[in-house]
């Protein structure tokens, strides 16, 4: 899945990110309400950490701008500001959640898989596709039962395509999606990936479950039978 960290404090912004690049998230990072909007306008986002008091644009015009401009993602309010009426207007703003600075990791945590289950309308931490399982909190990945070990990148090119499955996501919307604005690998990796996370999870199995879409890029899906 892929964040954006919308705080004008530096170090607790890098802090957030490594943190959460650690549980397997990739992340951008913006330090003021304008940076913030230049993000979102060129890219697609699972859920935003937003900052209400940020420099030149504060994090409730940045929000009020996104939901009139009909953009949906979860936003969670991170601030120093903890009175009632403060969370009230952080959450009548259109925030789907509110979380008081200082705050445990592990809160952050949950409170983000609480708002992407809900975002997917699932109830549980579960992605499964057939057989296929991946659990977001220990991302821990089976088929059949059987565990499957995948790298970090791996593990977010497959995370990314469950969210979308049936979907056909092209070499581009996967690493737009799983690399932050810094990588500049070759034009292939996507594609040494994908053959790499095939193996992983198909390999073994007569039903495939991901499919190259020749001009167009991949999806995940189980082909019925003609």
């Amino acid at each position: 899945m892929k964040l954006l960290i919308v705080e004008d404090e530096k170090n607790l912004n890098k802090i957030i990110a490594k943190r959460l690049k650690i549980e397997g998230y990739s992340t951008d990072s913006a330090f003021d309400g304008i940076e913030a909007l230049e993000c979102l306008s060129i890219t697609e986002y699972d859920a935003i950490l937003l900052d209400i008091m940020l420099p030149h644009l504060d994090g409730l015009s940045v929000l009020q701008r996104l939901r009139s401009a009909g953009n949906r993602t979860p936003v969670l309010f991170l601030t120093a500001k903890d009175t009632i009426v403060d969370k009230v207007t952080g959450l009548d703003s259109g925030a789907d959640d509110y979380l008081v600075k200082p705050f445990e990791f592990d809160e952050l945590l949950a409170r983000l898989r609480v708002m992407l289950r809900r975002d997917h309308s699932s109830a549980s931490n579960i992605l499964t596709l057939g057989d296929l399982h991946l659990d977001l909190k220990t991302h821990e990945v089976t088929r059949s039962a059987c565990t499957i070990s995948l790298t970090a990148k791996e593990y977010e090119i497959l995370e990314y395509m469950l969210q979308n499955a049936g979907c056909v996501l092209s070499r581009q919307q996967i690493q737009e999606h799983v690399w932050d604005f810094s990588y500049e690998g070759s034009s292939n990796m996507i594609d040494v990936y994908i053959n790499t996370l095939r193996k992983k999870i198909d390999k073994e199995y007569d039903n495939k479950l991901l499919h190259t879409i020749r001009g167009a890029g991949y999806v995940l899906k189980i082909e019925t039978e003609a």
